[in-house]
């Protein structure tokens, strides 16, 4: 289910002259039944409400005073947003000749044509206030207090998003919460610039057009609309300036390309679009590329495994995206870490909708091909997921049925689209031509299923400062494959470094035959090159290698100089030889 809350206007939208029918009242119900919130967003004062709407039980919360209170209607708590305007504010009004003049908790209201009293009273007292209208009324609150801000903390209260709303409104004070909410609806009575701004505008008057919005909710969870064009996430520009987007609420992106091609920085750029439109990312991070995310906690490190637990208390922070951090788990028990995360995820969303979207990095080991993959990917969610891999033919085959776009970087990329299209079963489309079958740094071919054309696209940096995989390669695992293994020149030793704190320490303690053999191979330039992804530390140890008139002692100061120049290594890794 994506929309899991309906916010509603009460005056003309759900009302008629202060009234609401029994048939809006039924199809009310019907949202509750479904398991949905309803939450009441209005310009009216409490005491007025309650008097007027005696079903006001039908709602989760209610956000009276156009967003300066929030009423929970089963406790009856209320709860005061913001400072009231100062009680002399009222009283000057009135002397000047203002009638009626009302006062809530905060709004100060009264109606057309007293617009210019009411201002120039705020002038002169030097007051921060704004003046909101709404259908010849006219109401006072602190500035930045609005129907959204009285939404979000509703929202808030309840767990929810604005993502995972629909409001539906019809007049000028409508707008803000409208804007907030990811599909907006206009009764069909709504002011003209309600119906232009709204996503969809109903057929029915008042109450019958919100019933008409309900009865659609629950049929099919408004999918008719497919995607909503405000909400498109950018991925790049093509070579003519036409924009390329994804759906934040659509199928599932694959960002694929060979090792070192940049997919973390893509990700991470598409990620901040994401985070930055208010969506929640959970990232499942085996090798803490991410953990410097400014928008993300971080859960786990290097030395704690994250428990899953603990995942699902942080994923009810709605304003916080999350990483979960696997490099304290095993290499080999993470595939089995992520079966036992996914349901506590799973669940989180079947009951709120969030996280909006889940992301899984090295996706071909935690989804490798076989059954225990299989049963997983018949879990995962078919919206809003995306997938980090260097082997799309890795993957199980019934998890890339979720994948609706295709990111691909880095060299051979048609031959990558290819062998993702022999998995699925698809037909291949055809790919742009470029030069030398490489795609240049910070380009992206993009297909989306389905259609003939591939496209090319320059996507910009993200703005978070990254150090390239710095604490996995200074201190995780980078797997048995990818280690570096002092054997010497009969192959008399298998020492293996993990990482770069391992291979500095054994690099300091092997003997000088076994050193210099590895140097004079250039097998030390090699791995950083090949396995560290680090070309820039790569050149500076192919120079040290190439010295050959420096003692061992040297090149191994040298060697570990220039690695701990660009890494960051743990405090207790001595500067000097280890004994």
């Amino acid at each position: 289910m994506r929309f899991h809350a309906l916010a509603t206007d009460y005056d003309g939208t759900i009302a008629h002259d202060g009234v609401v029918d029994d048939d809006t009242l039924a199809a009310l119900e019907r949202l509750k039944k479904s398991g949905r919130k309803l939450v009441m967003v209005t310009g009216r004062e409490l005491p007025d409400l309650l008097a007027i709407f005696p079903r006001l039980d039908l709602f989760d919360s209610t956000v009276v005073e156009n967003g300066a209170v929030v009423y929970i209607p089963a406790t009856k708590e209320v709860r005061v947003l913001v400072e009231p305007p100062p009680p002399a504010f009222a009283e000057t009004l009135r002397t000047r000749g203002v009638t009626p003049v009302s006062t809530g908790h905060v709004i100060v209201a009264t109606f057309e044509p007293h617009e210019n009293t009411v201002l120039d009273t705020i002038r002169d007292m030097g007051l921060e206030l704004q003046v909101i209208f709404n259908k010849g009324a006219v109401m006072v609150l602190p500035s930045g207090v609005n129907k959204a801000t009285g939404l979000a903390a509703a929202l808030t209260d309840l767990g929810l998003s604005p993502h995972n709303t629909v409001g539906v409104g019809d007049a000028e004070n409508d707008h803000a919460f409208l804007k907030v909410c990811e599909c907006s609806a206009a009764v069909a009575n709504a002011l003209p610039a309600v119906k232009d701004t709204a996503d969809i505008v109903m057929l029915g008057k008042r109450g019958a057009g919100v019933t008409q919005l309900i009865d659609k909710m629950i049929a099919d969870d408004l999918s008719d609309l497919k995607t909503l064009a405000r909400h498109r996430v950018p991925v790049g520009e093509t070579e003519d300036k036409q924009e390329e987007t994804v759906d934040p609420a659509g199928a599932g992106l694959l960002v694929c390309g060979t090792s070192g091609s940049g997919k973390s920085t893509l990700t991470t750029a598409l990620m901040e679009h994401i985070a930055d439109a208010g969506y929640q990312v959970l990232v499942v991070d085996p090798e803490g590329d991410y953990t410097n995310l400014e928008f993300a906690t971080v859960l786990g490190s290097h030395q704690h495994a994250p428990r899953p637990e603990d995942v699902g208390d942080a994923l009810k922070d709605t304003k916080r995206s999350i990483v979960v951090n696997l490099l304290g788990v095993p290499l080999a028990d993470r595939p089995a870490f992520f079966a036992q995360l996914l349901p506590r995820v799973l669940e989180e969303k079947a009951r709120t909708g969030r996280p909006h979207w889940l992301v899984v990095d090295e996706a071909h080991h935690m989804l490798p091909t076989g059954p225990n993959a299989a049963n997983l990917a018949a879990q995962l969610p078919d919206r809003g997921t995306l997938y980090i891999t260097v082997h799309a033919s890795a993957m199980e085959p019934a998890a890339l049925q979720h994948v609706g776009t295709l990111l691909v970087i880095g060299g051979h990329p048609e031959k990558t689209i290819e062998t993702f299209c022999k998995a699925t079963g698809e037909n291949k489309p055809k790919c742009p031509a470029i030069e030398g079958d490489k795609l240049p740094t910070g380009d992206a071919m993009v297909w989306r299923r389905g259609e003939k054309n591939a496209v090319i696209v320059h996507t910009k940096p993200p703005r978070t400062e990254r150090k390239r995989h710095s604490r996995k390669y200074a201190e995780g695992n980078v797997g048995p494959e990818r280690s570096f293994y002092f054997r010497g020149p009969e192959a008399k030793l298998n020492l293996k470094a993990s990482n770069l704190f391992l291979f500095v320490q054994l690099a300091d303690g092997v003997d000088d035959e076994t050193w210099d053999f590895h140097r004079k191979s250039g097998d030390y330039s090699k791995w950083i090159r090949d396995q560290i992804k680090d070309n820039q530390l790569a050149d500076e140890l192919a120079e040290i290698e190439a010295d050959s008139a420096a003692a061992p002692k040297d090149t191994r100061a040298a060697v570990r100089a220039a690695i701990e120049a660009r890494y960051t290594l743990p405090s207790d890794v001595p500067s000097g030889k280890i004994d």
